[in-house]
């Protein structure tokens, strides 16, 4: 290989890696964006979840409270 092919291919290589940093940086501010929006909903679902339970009680008696079946 002559000298001018080499810097041509070394150029094209530091325009790839380049260009491959600059997306991996971006995947990874989206993920750490993402990762917090994940915290979020887990948070929200977990306040649902505790708002429903208080406001309708289960049907559902505990087994301390229910009569046992007949053939007992």
């Amino acid at each position: 290989m002559t000298d001018k092919n080499l810097e041509t291919r070394m150029d094209e290589l530091e325009v790839r890696l380049a260009f491959q940093d600059d997306i991996i940086n971006t995947l990874s501010d989206q993920l750490a964006k993402q990762e917090l929006e994940l915290r979020e909903l887990w948070e929200a679902k977990r306040l649902l979840h505790k708002q429903v339970r208080e406001l309708s009680p289960s049907n559902i008696k505990s087994e301390e409270d229910e009569t046992p079946p007949p053939h007992y």
